[in-house]
């Protein structure tokens, strides 16, 4: 059982918009900000940058009947306050997750990551064994990218001193990428004020700052993150993939679909990086479908022998 600690839930969350009760919870001196809504097959939700768990609001009420949903804010992000000392690397992210799946005692956990949520929520289940069972992988990657001209660019530009500066100047990631991670609907002003509102000082927004040079310098991570997928790769995986996506690209998603060989794809064509709030009717009907076609496959099995 969690020990909880008391946080107040600022009044700029709308609870129209994100009508989940605010949990928090002590995990290594950092207070992390979780929601935990319905009943049924654990889903642990993983943001990426600069997001938080407002990502997921919409696939969290379609799914909450027959699910329970779990998403955290890391430090830094969200509703969630870092310790002294913190430096939103992933590799913390990724020892903050441990934590949280430890003091919640979750089990037979199917792992949702999007973007730097596949990294840091894999490299937490490589950590404990056994706690993780199906994966649900979202435009996202887990190996090195140094030397790869596309990544290469982005990390070098986003994740350089002058960019870094009107990150925490300017809330610069929120206001570039949030839009243009939505290709088949336009965020509302309401939207954007949940994500510019919780990064809204410069040393909130260092948390958002870090991660862009992390994909190259955090190579060290990935490499160790790879050299694992041995002990994750032969679980069931959904790879639910956002077609028009401009930073994770076919040959992402390919290599997930070579990784890990027991999976089902499911291309939501139009959808940018946040497939999860850009199309999340879609998004909740392909994790519903699949997960039911496993229950029924192994009730089937059993039924069988």
């Amino acid at each position: 059982m969690a020990d909880t600690t008391k946080s107040v839930r600022p009044d700029w969350v709308d609870d129209d918009l994100f009508p989940f009760e605010s949990r928090f919870v002590d995990i290594g001196g950092h207070t992390v900000h979780y929601v935990d809504e319905g009943t049924g097959p654990t889903l642990l939700m993983l943001h990426g940058n600069p997001t938080w768990s407002f990502l997921f609001r919409d696939v969290i009420s379609a799914l909450s009947d027959d699910f329970r949903c779990v998403a955290l804010d890391y430090p830094g992000f969200g509703l969630s306050t870092p310790g002294p000392g913190y430096r939103y690397l992933p590799e913390e992210h990724a020892d903050v997750v441990t934590g949280f799946l430890d003091a919640l005692g979750l089990e037979e956990v199917i792992l949702v990551g999007q973007d730097w949520g596949g990294p840091i929520g894999m490299a937490a289940a490589q950590r404990r064994p056994g706690v993780v069972d199906r994966l649900v992988l979202v435009n996202t990657w887990a190996w090195p990218v140094n030397g790869i001209l596309h990544f290469e660019a982005f990390s070098r530009i986003i994740g350089g001193l002058p960019v870094r500066f009107l990150v925490r100047r300017f809330n610069l990631l929120v206001n570039a990428f949030i839009p243009t991670g939505h290709r088949r609907r336009r965020p509302t002003e309401a939207e954007m004020t949940h994500y510019r509102r919780a990064l809204d000082t410069p040393e909130r927004r260092q948390a958002s700052a870090v991660l862009p040079g992390r994909i190259l310098a955090g190579r060290n991570f990935f490499a160790e993150l790879e050299s694992g997928l041995t002990s994750l790769a032969h679980l069931p995986t959904l790879i639910i993939w956002g077609g028009a996506d401009i930073a994770f690209r076919p040959q992402e998603r390919e290599r997930l679909e070579a990784t890990f060989t027991d999976h089902k794809t499911v291309i939501v064509k139009g959808a940018g990086t946040y497939v999860e709030s850009d199309a999340p009717e879609e998004f909740a009907a392909a994790v519903r479908d699949w997960v039911t076609t496993q229950d029924s496959s192994t009730a089937g099995g059993r039924d069988g022998r």
